[in-house]
């Protein structure tokens, strides 16, 4: 106990920088080139058909996207003996261009300078895993300090000026959703958080499932992932300020 207390002590915490660079530990954009039967290997691969083949070329929606490998895997198993570079392979950064151009600046008054005041968020899950839940919560911890921003959470949508939407929308909680986002006043923004509520095709078609969240309420940004780290969470925030600030013109 006495070790782990003077580690603390000697190591300190520090406040990790927001930015757009990614990191090793994780995956990001798919790029590369296979012929058409490798690629369509990739597109049979993806649990939640996040990987298009159209003849010779390949898409891949990140807003449904898992980063799970799986397309990589099955096409580097033909590709790779051809050419180096004929596999598809993960770029090591975040798919954090799917949000929004946020802009690199992330100051400490970052949310007074574009808003003038702070950022009031209300959060709902409509059917999630709780790992994008848990993820929300490590940003408050000293490693991530949101509230640094000026962003906080409420306890109702009547005081919110966005709704953060965790979780693939259930048919329990449609309505929930529904009455939220009618309950938010304007100016209003939704963020679909995760692959569940970006994409919807996380746990597939079933009597119990809507899917994406924009399937039920108008989406402004979708933050990708399965789920997506606190930095993606927070750069997500902070180009909701912006988006909030042109609405309010």
């Amino acid at each position: 106990m006495f070790k782990v207390l003077e580690r603390i002590f000697k190591d300190r915490l520090a406040t990790e920088e927001i930015s757009l660079a990614g990191s090793d530990r994780y995956r990001g954009p798919i790029e590369g080139s296979a012929d058409g039967d490798v690629l369509k290997e990739c597109a049979a691969a993806c649990p939640v058909k996040a990987f298009a083949v159209s003849g010779g070329d390949y898409s891949v929606d990140y807003k449904k996207c898992i980063f799970c490998g799986r397309c990589v895997e099955a096409c580097a198993q033909k590709a790779v003996d051809e050419a180096a570079e004929a596999g598809l392979k993960h770029k090591h950064e975040d798919a954090l261009p799917v949000l929004i151009e946020a802009g690199q600046e992330v100051l400490q008054e970052v949310l007074k300078v574009k808003l003038g005041r702070s950022l009031h968020v209300r959060h709902l899950d409509a059917g999630s895993c709780n790992a994008c839940d848990f993820e929300m919560g490590a940003m408050s911890n000293p490693i991530y300090d949101l509230h640094r921003y000026g962003v906080h959470f409420v306890a109702s949508p009547r005081h919110a000026d966005m709704l953060m939407v965790t979780g693939v929308v259930t048919r329990n909680l449609e309505q929930a959703l529904k009455m939220s986002y009618e309950a938010l006043p304007e100016p209003k923004l939704v963020m679909a958080c995760g692959a569940c509520a970006a994409g919807g095709e996380t746990y597939g078609d079933t009597y119990a499932v809507v899917g994406a969240a924009d399937k039920v309420v108008p989406v402004d940004l979708y933050v990708p992932g399965c789920p997506p780290r606190p930095t993606a969470m927070i750069m997500g925030l902070l180009a909701a300020a912006d988006m909030l600030r042109e609405k309010m013109k």
